[in-house]
């Protein structure tokens, strides 16, 4: 793995930041926890890139909350188009 940014999808819609941390704290120290709301996924920092792997080998596809959880290293956030707002 080359960071320590995780993805975590197919999370139940009623977990929040704090049990994602615990259940990731687990394998490390957790910089960051962040559910997206509502949206059925987060993200995860850790403070080492091996602790991550570690999370992400322990966790993939296992059952949290009812959903089988997929984890992966996350993507790098793709730039977004400048949207001016133009009033005609």
């Amino acid at each position: 793995m080359q960071g320590n940014k995780l993805y975590v999808g197919n999370l139940n819609y009623s977990v929040n930041d704090e049990q994602l941390e615990k259940l990731f704290s687990e394998y490390g120290q957790v910089v960051k926890a962040n559910v997206i709301g509502n949206k059925g996924f987060g993200f995860v920092e850790m403070s080492e890139n091996s602790e991550a792997e570690k999370a992400k080998e322990a966790l993939d596809g296992t059952d949290f909350e009812g959903r089988t959880l997929k984890v992966d290293e996350a993507r790098p956030q793709k730039p977004r188009p400048n949207r001016e707002f133009r009033r005609y």
